[in-house]
């Protein structure tokens, strides 16, 4: 009789360790054997490994932002030539029936391009960035609730292209790790 096992879902690999040195040397060496899907937690911020951590992970949301401007941008102006020069054309106060008459359009144009930004960088930002998230897969790893007290770590997700379950951990022991654990999704 077989026994069925359940496959958990694999996010990668933690190594933890007690120096804030030594997680530089451990992603600096990481980023250059190549891997880039990575991430460092520690009790606070360490320029080093901002630095060599790729954040080049593009959400997208600079495009939308833009398109949604020169949407609202658009609209703001159409509809005001609609409505002034075309459904209901009247002279008042002396003001041209011509493209003379664009300067009075500025306003309404600009806060709409503004409008619709920054109602799309809100949106954007929580729905492509998968906000909210109360849960981390690193929240399983071994000792993670010392990441905000006194242990520093390093993950290396399995979605990174070098990345092979037995090569990264041994790469991750060669670091000098307090431990090295899986992290499961």
């Amino acid at each position: 009789m077989a026994t069925l096992t359940r496959q958990v879902p694999f996010y990668g690999l933690m190594a933890e360790f007690s120096t804030p040195e030594a997680l530089i040397a451990a992603t600096k060496a990481a980023r250059e054997a190549g891997y880039r899907k990575m991430d460092a937690y520690s009790p606070f911020p360490i320029e080093e490994v901002i630095d060599e951590i790729d954040h080049g992970r593009s959400t997208g949301i600079p495009p939308l932002v833009l398109t949604a401007g020169l949407i609202g941008a658009t609209t703001g102006f159409v509809l005001q030539y609609i409505g002034a020069f075309v459904d209901y054309p009247i002279n008042v106060g002396g003001r041209p029936l011509n493209w003379e008459g664009w300067p009075a359009f500025v306003p309404i144009t600009f806060e709409l391009m503004i409008l619709l930004a920054a109602f799309t960088a809100a949106i954007s930002m929580v729905v492509l960035n998968g906000l909210p998230m109360p849960y981390h897969p690193v929240f399983n790893a071994p000792r993670f609730d010392r990441a905000s007290q006194d242990l520093f770590f390093l993950c290396i997700e399995a979605v990174d292209p070098l990345f092979d379950r037995t090569e990264t951990e041994r790469f991750l022991r060669t670091l000098a790790p307090n431990q090295v654990s899986e992290v499961e999704s």
